[in-house]
């Protein structure tokens, strides 16, 4: 297995009505999350990496239209569990990441990558925060009423 690079995204998967879909890790079963990965190569834009990693582990294909994804400019800087570590360079141990979010219907297709996950779950959003296993991750999911455009009503 190559060496990981220390920087990656983290793309939060929502419906408009908040519902949020969780994915539970292969290796660490009772691990829940959103979608996570790693850069394929230094110089790979971090919105490649959102799409790649979208694609790869829920089969979903961020078109920039239908399906978008929205970059958050947040960084997270969080120390990598020691059980993940051996998957760095020596001496590494901590990873930035980088918050996206990306709204679906709530009918889109889910193809799980079986090497990653085991299943996934659509959840309200506070109970999805409330189930991740990582508080960058839970944060971030928190956030999402703030982060969703604000609808303009034909009223207004």
């Amino acid at each position: 297995m190559p060496i990981k690079i220390p920087e990656s995204v983290l793309v939060v998967i929502h419906t408009p009505a908040l519902e949020v879909l969780l994915i539970e890790r292969a290796d660490k079963p009772g691990f829940w999350q959103s979608v996570t990965g790693s850069l394929d190569a230094p110089d790979e834009p971090l919105l490649a990496t959102a799409a790649r990693e979208l694609f790869e582990e829920t089969g979903i294909v961020a078109d920039g239209e239908r399906i978008a994804l929205r970059d958050w400019h947040l960084s997270n800087v969080y120390e990598i569990y020691p059980v993940w570590r051996h998957r760095y360079a020596p001496g590494v141990t901590h990873n930035t990441e980088h918050v996206f979010s990306v709204c679906v219907p709530r009918d889109t297709p889910i193809v799980l990558s079986e090497r990653e996950h085991l299943r996934y779950e659509w959840l309200p959003h506070v109970e999805a925060a409330d189930r991740c296993f990582s508080s960058s991750n839970a944060e971030a999911i928190l956030q999402l009423p703030r982060r969703l455009p604000r609808r303009v009503d034909a009223a207004d």
